[in-house]
């Protein structure tokens, strides 16, 4: 992206803003002198963390194998 700063076109990093119930706040980060160059923000599916079908005991913990 161009970058008004650094006068010319520059790589960019993301930075991830916010996560919103709408979507993820996304940053554009000038890589020459940090300048914010561009925001967006990503809507995609909702994703759910499934539970754990079996529950995890604590056998086994602490063991090493050799």
């Amino acid at each position: 992206l161009y970058c008004p700063k650094c006068k010319r076109a520059q790589p960019v990093r993301e930075k991830l803003l916010l996560v919103l119930p709408a979507g993820e706040l996304h940053e554009f980060l000038c890589t020459g002198c940090g300048t914010s160059l561009a925001k967006r923000t990503v809507s995609g599916p909702v994703t759910k963390v499934a539970a754990s079908a079996s529950p995890r005991t604590g056998a086994g913990r602490g063991r090493l194998l050799n």
